[in-house]
């Protein structure tokens, strides 16, 4: 049975930071960028919803909905 509303991701300003500065890196694999793009974008204010955050960075929903869950369970190491 599908979930009505993602769970919501919430960063300290810390982790914001990292999150930033590793999809800045040019060092950083493209992968783990994007994976930090779509926590970064799960984190809105707005709290989008896995449909949304997929369109916007051309994904599928349970693509966002995995790394969504995994970062919540593991947090960065999880990416």
């Amino acid at each position: 049975m599908p979930v009505p509303y993602a769970p919501k991701v919430s960063l300290t300003d810390a982790e914001q930071c990292r999150l930033e500065s590793l999809v800045r890196a040019y060092s950083t694999p493209q992968a783990l960028s994007f994976r930090c793009q779509l926590i970064l974008k799960a984190a809105a204010p707005e709290r989008p919803s896995n449909l949304q955050i997929a369109k916007e960075l051309n994904c599928d929903r349970h693509t966002v909905g995995r790394w969504r869950s995994r970062y919540l369970d593991q947090g960065l190491s999880g990416l």
